[in-house]
């Protein structure tokens, strides 16, 4: 475990996935408090030199209390043309609340495309490095709007670790509603165990639940999944409760607040 807490500490180029159901409220209206406090964060992990990604869902959970929706619509179509009002409602916060702690931001949405076509991969990594390389933090979301079944990634957990892959991160920390990966459902079991630290991902795949948030797409199977994935590129991983403000200083201080999975 040294050696895991160790690399962690020494992290320069990190992930960050922020799920929809940290981003806002029930009802579908953004928790400024919150992404105020994630915004200042990773602009000032920035300021201290850390290559910072942030991997953000919430553009159709945020259109979905925009327009007034009573739930998450399930048709492709509506969800395709509602993506487009929340992504702008989405990047328009982020810019003004990175851009009140003298940070740029850059928007970088993707299909599963431009993940398995290989120019379009570099492109994607080339990008990204020089926005960093600029001191801009890159805003990385699913292009929901032209997505469609067969080409659709899924799920925000997938994509981080999909992106910390693609650009050679040394950590990917995924910020959630839940603590991290306990040994059976704590909603259910007042007893359940949080999991400190995971060797083997496939060895805790009995412990996830499918279950997301109303607004959101993705649960600890996602999650599972992301980290098997960082996990087996050499990545750590880190699932933490988004609520907490300052889980990610602790992660970075070496005190892991939430499960850590260690890279192979």
């Amino acid at each position: 475990m040294a050696k895991g807490i160790s690399s962690i500490k020494s992290a320069k180029r990190i992930v960050i996935k922020v799920g929809t159901s940290t981003l806002t409220y029930q009802n579908g209206s953004m928790n400024l408090k919150r992404i105020d406090r994630l915004a200042m964060t990773l602009c000032d992990l920035s300021n201290q030199g850390k290559e910072i990604v942030l991997v953000s869902s919430g553009a159709i959970g945020v259109a979905v209390g925009k327009l007034g929706f009573s739930k998450r619509p399930e048709d492709m179509v509506t969800k395709q043309a509602i993506a487009a009002v929340g992504q702008c409602e989405l990047m328009m916060l982020y810019d003004r609340i990175f851009g009140g702690y003298n940070h740029s931001v850059a928007q970088i949405l993707l299909t599963r495309e431009d993940i398995d076509n290989q120019k379009r991969a570099e492109n994607t990594k080339n990008t990204v490095n020089r926005l960093l390389e600029l001191g801009i933090i890159p805003i990385v979301n699913e292009n929901d709007t032209v997505s469609y079944d067969e080409i659709e990634i899924g799920d925000n957990d997938t994509l981080s670790a999909v992106v910390a892959k693609l650009i050679n991160a040394d950590l990917l920390i995924l910020l959630s509603d839940i603590d991290g990966l306990y040994d059976s459902d704590p909603h259910k079991n007042k007893d359940a165990r949080l999991l400190d630290i995971v060797y083997d991902v496939d060895a805790v795949r009995d412990m996830a639940d499918g279950a997301g948030t109303a607004l959101g797409t993705g649960g600890m199977v996602t999650k599972l999944d992301a980290a098997k994935i960082a996990t087996g590129n050499g990545i750590n991983m880190v699932i933490t409760n988004g609520e907490k403000t300052d889980a990610i200083y602790n992660i970075l201080d070496g005190v892991i607040d939430g499960t850590l999975f260690i890279a192979k």
